[in-house]
């Protein structure tokens, strides 16, 4: 096992590692920028080393400030946990270039998996549905237009290297491709130095459901089952839950085997996600896969009673996965991220410093946060500020305690989503289960109470 482990991350996933390496026995190491000098993950590491100026480019996102520090403490494995450089090919490799292990999947098996037509051709070759398109990269406008036709309007121009909605385009009709093209090419560009494209159908009112999978050395995988991260802003998931309230246990039996098919195909090691689009008919096809741990795991640690950050270091450390999971009858448990962001003004950022922070209580009810009074949130980083994760045994109790809980949470001095997710859980179209991935498109949030 390892006896030291730098945390290449900030915030409350650094704060959760941290946890559960503490009661492993092994030694943290945080890294801070010069923003993050007072956080708590710097407070509770066992050492800290500040790797440069606010901004991520210079700190977080510097490899060789990262590898420095990691080499001056002497640490056995970097734990990336997400965002950052969690699924960056080239800070795996040039871990093992130093003799860290790093904790998750190989360059080889990110880019495989990262390039989008990459990740689709292993996916066939795996036999998991995915959805029909172009096979690999398109190489002509004529290309795009002939495949279109074969499978019907309408269809999704896709970046093969893109993430959050860029170089995407929806397009109902001929007429629409060739500005499509040229806008989705131009986008993918300038966003991600690629302007390769492929071709999918666009699955109308789809949900997206991930499985969650961890492999290890040896070949062995295993899932734990589904969370729904259908409710979404701009390709930004806001809640997720298990079980989905949409899969029957004969699908979510096919999903869990795709899953492991498809991790299996790249002789995947790790914690990761494998997502799927599901359509109105009961049909589910690939979308992607995410090579690390994902901000919604604490669901999964809830409905099974399991520490996945253990996991996955166990399995870096060599050991074999736990083995098979069967998804336990009788619980349900739901995460909303707690965003430093005004609902009532299209979600604008809103850093500064929380005057009053409360945390909710009670039973089978989590708070993961870094916040807390008096903490002041920089511009510079993502806006999460924590996670409320609630578990019961059906989903009806678990709206009633997501409720009851977001009543008690109590956040002074900054806007956050909060209200959001009160509004939420009170919608009758959210508490049917009945929605898809643009139900926030007619979602209002009315006047600020």
């Amino acid at each position: 096992m390892f006896k030291k482990i730098l945390i290449a991350n900030r915030g409350e996933i650094a704060l959760r590692i941290q946890r559960t390496c503490r009661e492993m026995g092994i030694h943290t190491v945080a890294i801070y920028s010069t923003a993050d000098r007072d956080s708590l993950h710097v407070r509770f590491a066992d050492e800290a080393v500040c790797i440069g100026p606010p901004a991520s480019r210079e700190s977080y996102l510097s490899m060789p400030n990262i590898i420095a520090a990691a080499e001056i403490c002497g640490v056995d494995a970097i734990h990336p946990g997400y965002g950052f450089l969690a699924e960056n090919a080239e800070f795996s490799q040039l871990c093992a270039d130093h003799g860290i292990k790093f904790i998750g999947p190989s360059a080889e098996v990110i880019n495989a998996m990262g390039d989008k037509a990459t990740a689709k051709a292993h996916m066939i070759k795996a036999g998991v549905p995915v959805v029909p398109g172009s096979d690999g990269l398109l190489e002509s406008l004529e290309q795009a237009w002939e495949i279109a036709e074969e499978i019907k309007y309408p269809i999704l121009l896709k970046a093969t290297a893109g993430g959050g909605g860029k170089g995407m385009r929806l397009v109902w009709n001929k007429e629409e491709m060739e500005d499509a093209w040229n806008s989705a090419r131009t986008e993918a560009g300038a966003a991600f130095g690629n302007e390769g494209l492929y071709l999918e159908k666009f699955i109308e009112e789809p949900r997206h459901i991930e499985i969650q999978v961890v492999g290890d050395q040896y070949g062995n995988v295993s899932h734990m089952s589904e969370r729904d991260c259908t409710i979404q802003r701009r390709h930004q998931k806001l809640v997720e839950e298990s079980p989905s309230p949409v899969l029957t246990e004969e699908t979510r039996i096919k999903m869990g085997e795709a899953a492991v098919a498809a991790a299996k195909s790249v002789n995947y090691e790790g914690a990761g996600t494998v997502e799927f689009l599901y359509d109105k008919h009961g049909n589910f096809y690939f979308m992607e896969m995410n090579t690390r741990i994902q901000v919604e795991h604490p669901v999964t640690e809830e409905i099974f009673d399991y520490d996945l950050i253990k996991e996955q270091i166990k399995v870096a450390a060599g050991i074999k996965v736990s083995g098979v999971h069967y998804f336990p009858q009788g619980r349900h448990a739901m995460e909303v991220r707690i965003n430093a962001e005004d609902p009532y003004n299209d979600f604008r950022p809103s850093p500064g410093k929380i005057q009053y922070f409360h945390k909710p209580g009670g039973h089978k009810v989590r708070v993961d946060t870094h916040a807390f009074s008096g903490y002041v949130i920089p511009p510079y980083y993502d806006s999460m500020i924590g996670k409320l994760i609630v578990s019961a045994f059906t989903r009806e109790e678990v709206i009633a305690k997501m409720e009851r809980a977001l009543e008690e949470f109590i956040v002074e001095g900054v806007k956050t989503t909060i209200p959001f997710h009160k509004k939420l859980m009170r919608d009758e179209r959210f508490r049917s289960g009945k929605y898809s991935t643009n139900f926030l498109n007619e979602f209002e949030m009315g006047e600020e109470e």
